[in-house]
C-alpha cells in the first residue's frame, strides 16, 4: 500500500503512540477484514448522501465513491494488504483511502462514528451471509424431497425412545427432516426482518447534528428501515444472537439427523450404505468404514451452541451504548456461520449419495411387534373398549415373546384364545402395507398424503416460502 500513514486517525488526543503489544491485542482486522465489500459499500452510500445532501462539496463526495470503487476492486484482485496497526477494517478502508486521494478522503468520515459503521458492517454482512446459508438449506431440502419421492413404499419401523414402535416409511422419516429445515429457513427470514434495519446516522452514541438523509442510504443499501434510538443502534446485537441461536437450532437438527445416519450405517442397523467418497477407513482395521462426516457434523453442533452461549456471556452485562467487549461478537458469530456453511453442502452430498437398504427397512419393522397397536384398533373396530384392547394385545404380545413368534404367524386359533372378535380378516388389517396406508390423515405415513407432502413442499420452495 502506498502512501501509509503513521499515525492512527484518532491519535489526536494522545502524546504517544500505543505499545505493540496493545495494538496487537486491540486490533480486529485479522476477523474483520472479510467485512471489506459491506464496509466500502456502505461508506460509497454515505459519501453518497454527503454530497447530495450539500454536507460535503458533490465533486469530493464523486471523488470518494470512485475510489472507494477502486479500493474494492484492488483488494479482490489481492493488491492491498490491511495493517495491524490501523486496527480495523473500518480504519484500513480510511487510511488507504486518504493515501491516494488525501484530504478529501478525511471527508468521508463525517457524520460517522466507528460505532454506527461497524453496526451497519455487520448487518450487512450477516445478511449477505443468512441469503448464503438459505440457499444451502434449500438445497439440501430438495435432496430431502427426492429421497422422499423414491421411497414411498420403503416400509420401515419408525421409533420412540429408539424402540421400534409402529411402521411408516422412509419418505414420511425424511419428510420429517424436511419440515425441521423448512422451519430453520423460515426463523432465517424471520431473523433477516429484525437484522435488515439501517443503523447508520447513530454516531458514536447521539447522532450528530449534520442534516444526513438516513432513509436515503437506507434505501441505497437495501434495508427495510431505520433504527428509532441512536443509544440502541450502535449497542444493539440482539440480531447476531438471534442469528447465532437459528443457526444452533439448525445444527441441533443436523446433528440428530447425523446421529441417526450412524445409527443406521451401523451393522446392527444397516438401513443405509455411505458412498465411499463421504466415509473413512479404519488404520488398523481393514474392514472398517466409518461415518465420519455424520460424526464431525454432530461435534460441531456444540461448537455452534458455544458461539451462542458466547454472545450472550459477552452483551449480558454491557451498559449502553458501545463497549469494546463488542468486538468479540465477530469470531463468535463468523465461526458460526462458517461451521454451518462448511456442514451444509458435505451433509447434503453424504445423504444424496447414500444407498437406501429398503429389504433390511422391512425386515427390521417385521420385528418388535410394531403392527400391535393396528389390531388394538382393529378389537376397537369390533365393539371392544380401548383400554381393553390394550390390555388383550399387550398379553398377546408376551404370548409372542414367550413363544418367539410374530403376531402376523399366530393361527386363527391362537387368536381366538386371545377374544372371539379377531376373525380372518385380521391378517389383512396388521399387515405392514395396511398399517402404512390406512393412516391418512394429514401428517401420516400413507404414501397418497405423503405425495401431497411432497408437492406442497416443492411449491414452498420454488415460491420462496
Amino acid at each position: 500500500m502506498n502512501g501509509v500513514i503513521d499515525l492512527k486517525l484518532w491519535a489526536g488526543r494522545f502524546a504517544k503512540g500505543t505499545d505493540k503489544k496493545v495494538d496487537d491485542f486491540n486490533s480486529s482486522i485479522s476477523f474483520d477484514s472479510r467485512m471489506y465489500r459491506q464496509d466500502i459499500l456502505g461508506s460509497i452510500a454515505h459519501a453518497k448522501m454527503l454530497g447530495k445532501q450539500g454536507i460535503i462539496p458533490n465533486e469530493d463526495s464523486v471523488l470518494i465513491q470512485t475510489t472507494l470503487n477502486e479500493v474494492l476492486l484492488d483488494i479482490e484482485a489481492g493488491k492491498i494488504e490491511f495493517e495491524i496497526d490501523a486496527e480495523d477494517i473500518h480504519m484500513n478502508i480510511e487510511k488507504i483511502l486518504i493515501s491516494r486521494i488525501g484530504d478529501t478522503g478525511k471527508r468521508l468520515h463525517t457524520g460517522r462514528s466507528r460505532n454506527d459503521q461497524v453496526a451497519l458492517d455487520i448487518r450487512l454482512y450477516l445478511r449477505d451471509e443468512i441469503s448464503e446459508i438459505e440457499a444451502l438449506l434449500v438445497s439440501l431440502s430438495e435432496v430431502l424431497l427426492n429421497i422422499a419421492e423414491e421411497n414411498l413404499d420403503t416400509i420401515m419401523p419408525g421409533y420412540t425412545h429408539l424402540q421400534r414402535a409402529q411402521p411408516i416409511t422412509f419418505a414420511h422419516h425424511a419428510m420429517a427432516y424436511f419440515q425441521m429445515l423448512s422451519r430453520d429457513i423460515s426463523r432465517l427470514r424471520d431473523c433477516t426482518k429484525r437484522l435488515n434495519v439501517m443503523p447508520l446516522g447513530s454516531g458514536a452514541l447521539a447522532g450528530t447534528t449534520y442534516p444526513l438523509d438516513r432513509e436515503f442510504v437506507a434505501q441505497e443499501l437495501g434495508f427495510d428501515s431505520i433504527t428509532q434510538n441512536s443509544l440502541d443502534g450502535v449497542s444493539d446485537r440482539d440480531f447476531v444472537i438471534e442469528l447465532a441461536s437459528c443457526l444452533s437450532i439448525l445444527m441441533m437438527h443436523l446433528s440428530r439427523f447425523s446421529e441417526e445416519i450412524i445409527l443406521w450405517a451401523s451393522h446392527e442397523f444397516a438401513f443405509i450404505e455411505l458412498d465411499d467418497a463421504y466415509s473413512t477407513g479404519s488404520s488398523i482395521m481393514p474392514q472398517k468404514k466409518n461415518p465420519d462426516i455424520a460424526e464431525l457434523v454432530r461435534g460441531k453442533a456444540g461448537r455452534v451452541y458455544g458461539d451462542l452461549l458466547a454472545l450472550l456471556t459477552v452483551m449480558k452485562g454491557l451498559p449502553l451504548a458501545y463497549n469494546k467487549d463488542m468486538q468479540e461478537d465477530k469470531e463468535a458469530i463468523f465461526d458460526s456461520v462458517d461451521t454451518v456453511k462448511m456442514c451444509l453442502p458435505v451433509f447434503t452430498d453424504m445423504i444424496r449419495t447414500m444407498k437406501v437398504r429398503k429389504e433390511n427397512m422391512y425386515k427390521a419393522a417385521q420385528g418388535g411387534f410394531t403392527n400391535a397397536t393396528d389390531i388394538a384398533d382393529y378389537l376397537v373396530k369390533k365393539g371392544i373398549p380401548f383400554r381393553d384392547s390394550h390390555e388383550i394385545i399387550g398379553k398377546m404380545v408376551l404370548y409372542c415373546i414367550n413363544n418367539n413368534k410374530s403376531i402376523d404367524q399366530l393361527s386363527m386359533q391362537e387368536f381366538s384364545t386371545f377374544s372371539d372378535k379377531i376373525e380372518a380378516d385380521v391378517y389383512e388389517a396388521i399387515s405392514l402395507e395396511t398399517c402404512v396406508s390406512q393412516r391418512k390423515l394429514t401428517g401420516g405415513p400413507a404414501k397418497s398424503t405423503l405425495i401431497e407432502s411432497i408437492k406442497n413442499g416443492r411449491q414452498c420452495i420454488k415460491k420462496g416460502e
